[in-house]
């Protein structure tokens, strides 16, 4: 699934590539991928332009001209990919292209998606913080804002959750997901199933520096490509080659050796290295 590094890397691209740009027609292959009425979104998509497209947590929100905001949320296995032209359009499109915005000056925004989770939604600007729940969702840890002495207060707040379920809840700390929630309690030697409440005031610094450092190192990167994430430009990200834990079950810890383990926290894998992580 897209984390935080992936869905920022392409909503910077898709500023320098589609900002600007006036929306042509759209067309949808599943219908379904589309929360609003198809013909509504089709008719209120026609002649928009894309102001500026932001991010809050794993959402997209494209502010269009007229008032309107598109959503657009990857989930699990979505993607989207800019094609320049008809030939590139060609080229970059597949058997799980969903749908297809097309613009006035000849060039395409794709959406594909292998299991069809992710979705589209046009809303009046007015309403987009309400329906991304904005108000429920936690603070951007990139965000300046995202201080220490707030990571604590939210620690504090769930004494019993474990450590890497709270990174990775949304309504805690928005984007942080399952593959840098492993790397972040590596580099921090804390194991992923310590409750919040046990955490001594160094770790739990340690962890607060962590989310930024590996956060910023995976989105320099353009994100990691541990499944079906491609960047705007329909290419990998370049973090997979950074990974020291997470996907490398039974390999070597690059620190002490040891067999890296894994385990099943809530349906979600969590990897460590049992010596190094405590």
């Amino acid at each position: 699934m897209p984390e935080l590094p992936e869905v920022e890397t392409i909503k910077n691209q898709l500023n320098k590539l589609v900002k600007g740009k006036t929306f042509r027609s759209f067309e949808a292959a599943n219908e379904k991928s589309v929360k609003t009425e198809i013909k509504s979104f089709k008719m209120n998509l026609k002649d928009r332009k894309i102001e500026d497209i932001k991010r809050r947590a794993k959402i997209f929100l494209f502010e269009l001209s007229g008032g309107q905001t598109l959503l657009v949320h990857l989930k699990m296995t979505g993607q989207l990919v800019f094609a320049k032209d008809k030939k590139d359009f060609n080229d970059k499109k597949n058997k799980h292209t969903r749908a297809v915005f097309s613009f006035k000056d000849g060039s395409f925004l794709l959406f594909n998606d292998l299991r069809k989770f992710g979705w589209l939604k046009l809303v009046k600007s007015e309403n987009a913080a309400e329906e991304i729940k904005e108000g429920q969702l936690g603070p951007e840890p990139l965000e300046k804002t995202f201080t220490l002495e707030l990571f604590r207060g939210i620690l504090k707040k769930r004494p019993n959750k474990k450590i890497k379920q709270l990174l990775m809840d949304p309504y805690l700390i928005a984007g942080i997901g399952n593959i840098y929630s492993d790397e972040i309690l590596f580099l921090s030697r804390v194991h992923p199933v310590r409750q919040t409440k046990n955490l001594k005031p160094r770790e739990i610094k340690k962890i607060y520096e962590n989310i930024g450092f590996v956060l910023k190192e995976a989105l320099k990167a353009r994100g990691t490509s541990a499944s079906d994430y491609l960047d705007a430009r329909g290419k990998e990200g370049g973090y997979d080659k950074k990974l020291r834990v997470y996907g490398k079950k039974k390999e070597n810890c690059p620190i002490c050796g040891t067999k890296i383990e894994w385990l099943k926290l809530n349906g979600r894998s969590a990897h460590f290295c049992p010596k190094c992580q405590n």
